[in-house]
């Protein structure tokens, strides 16, 4: 059962692609304060529509909410316009990293805080946390965004979004082209920070395996519907999860 007042609730969304494809239908999930939960399921099964319809990008990709309610802190988000969400202090890295390939890895980073101008001194303090959080971005900060490795890029696209200081991140598929020691870099980082920082994390992740090990609660997703819910744990421990709704034998 979620807190009394979960940080983000999501109630029957429903969501729809070019007005007639179904991408969810009813999904109802919660995340707590300072909690890690995994949105997990095989290609299509809604992972990423659940985030953008959260994150209200949606109407970019011909999609829309068609039914249900998203509350933030016990505030109707349902109908806010995306940069009204970060200022809230929600956050989203969306699938493929979508860094400013021309600009520097460092101007990448200043990009995440157009929502919340900053002095010169501040926007100097909040880089050096991202540089501490990130050790390698410091070496490539002047380094265009697109000569970085995949797995650097991935780090810019999560820094950019940390620079607005979120009280929840929206991660989608963080592991998607990455080898397997910087898939496993990358959610470490991601531990600490909810663990240091009580930073609350929604990730959509393929990646079931380690998206398991590091979070605290999952939603296994089919067909837009969630198929299964529970704790991490015990989900982790259900052999017939990965074969029958994430298309692989376990």
């Amino acid at each position: 059962m979620p807190d009394a007042s979960p940080l983000l609730d999501v109630t029957d969304l429903s969501a729809r692609y070019q007005r007639h494809i179904v991408a969810l239908e009813t999904l109802s999930l919660y995340v707590n304060e300072g909690e890690i939960v995994a949105l997990l399921g095989r290609n299509g099964a809604g992972k990423s529509t659940a985030l953008q319809a959260i994150a209200r990008l949606l109407p970019a990709r011909r999609g829309e909410v068609t039914a249900g309610r998203v509350r933030w802190a016990a505030e109707d988000i349902t109908t806010a316009t995306p940069h009204g969400l970060v200022r809230r202090g929600i956050a989203s890295v969306l699938e493929g990293r979508h860094c400013f390939t021309s600009l520097t890895v460092e101007e990448n980073l200043i990009a995440g805080t157009l929502a919340h101008p900053l002095s010169r001194r501040e926007l100097r303090l909040r880089l050096e946390e991202i540089y501490h959080i990130f050790p390698r971005l410091k070496d490539k900060c002047r380094l265009a965004a697109g000569l970085a490795s995949g797995g650097e890029q991935q780090m810019v696209a999560i820094g950019r979004a940390l620079m607005a200081k979120p009280r929840l991140l929206l991660l989608d598929e963080p592991s998607m082209g990455l080898a397997p020691k910087m898939v496993e870099e990358i959610f470490t980082v991601l531990r600490q920070l909810n663990q240091q920082h009580a930073l609350s994390i929604l990730v959509a992740e393929q990646n079931s395996s380690i998206a398991l090990r590091h979070a605290h609660r999952a939603y296994v997703l089919d067909s837009g519907r969630v198929a299964l819910s529970g704790s991490a744990a015990a989900l982790s421990q259900q052999e017939d999860i990965q074969k029958i709704y994430l298309g692989f034998a376990a």
